[in-house]
């Protein structure tokens, strides 16, 4: 399935090892797999996702990838592989049950853990290289006090997590990148776990981009970050909140009208989309400035 580059959207690059397998779990639509392709200039080989539709999208926009249908756990990862070496193995465990978006609500222990999958495909196949994406809170991976992380023992688990790691002989090393630090258009920050076995250092990328008021980006040693502006389409119409089929009660349309008055119209800063829910005592708005990469979503 390697061998041919010929039936490849991107042609592959001396970069990699043709013999070894690419890997994607909790592989989704294909996102990561896409930028998986575009650095290592070839496709990704194993694709794993208990949702269907994730993995219908993912075989649309990778038809070179094997695929499997189902939970992480019940694949084998020596059956898989069939006695080929995995030269890389990507993972993006369910992030919602540490991010703090999802506030005091309870966690659930089994979502919280799926990260141990990737000790099973290290002990199985030892892959020469992992790379694990999460939200920035994955290093706060702790034990339980009920439902809720216990305040006590933060960051237990994930250091337990990374032993044992180590112990299978990887060396681990893990950062939080912004996104908007190397060329895209938005502020996301996440974590990146890497772990290698073949002796080689670790090599983390340099920012190629930054604040447009930073030393760095005046005096020409960074681009400016991408700005949300530059990626919307502003001859797409647009319909107006003003001309609903159903119209707004009229205290609401007065409120739209000022805010658009105050801050779109009469702003020297305008923004795009309001993020919150409007002022708060002593709070500016929650909104984004199209001159910025943009929010998380």
């Amino acid at each position: 399935m390697t061998k041919n580059p010929g039936k490849y959207r991107i042609h592959p690059q001396a970069l990699f090892n043709f013999d070894e397998l690419v890997v994607d779990n909790f592989a989704g639509g294909g996102g990561a797999s896409t930028g998986i392709e575009a650095a290592l200039g070839r496709p990704v080989d194993i694709a794993v996702n208990h949702d269907r539709i994730a993995v219908a999208m993912h075989t649309v926009n990778h038809p070179h990838t094997r695929h499997y249908c189902e939970s992480v756990w019940d694949v084998d990862p020596v059956d898989v592989c069939s006695g080929r070496p995995v030269g890389f193995a990507w993972f993006s465990p369910d992030c919602r049950h540490f991010s703090k978006a999802k506030g005091g609500k309870p966690v659930e222990k089994n979502i919280r853990g799926l990260a141990w999958v990737v000790l099973k495909w290290a002990a199985k196949v030892k892959p020469r290289i992992i790379v694990l994406e999460n939200v920035e809170e994955f290093r706060t991976w702790g034990p339980l006090k009920g439902k809720r992380p216990c305040p006590a023992r933060k960051g237990q688990t994930f250091k337990k997590w990374c032993s044992h790691l180590e112990a299978l002989g990887y060396r681990v090393e893990h950062r939080e990148l912004r996104a908007c630090d190397y060329g895209a258009p938005t502020i996301r920050k996440r974590l990146f776990v890497i772990a290698r076995r073949d002796g080689k250092p670790i090599a983390w990328p340099a920012p190629t981009h930054a604040d447009p008021k930073s030393p760095e980006v005046k005096n020409g040693q960074l681009k400016p970050w991408r700005t949300a502006a530059e990626c919307i389409d502003w001859s797409v119409p647009c319909p107006s909140i003003f001309e609903r089929k159903r119209p707004l009660a009229d205290a609401t349309m007065r409120r739209i009208a000022k805010g658009v008055m105050r801050y779109v119209v009469n702003s020297p800063e305008p923004f795009i989309i309001q993020t919150g829910y409007g002022e708060r005592a002593g709070q500016s708005p929650r909104v984004l400035d199209k001159n910025k990469p943009l929010g998380t979503v």
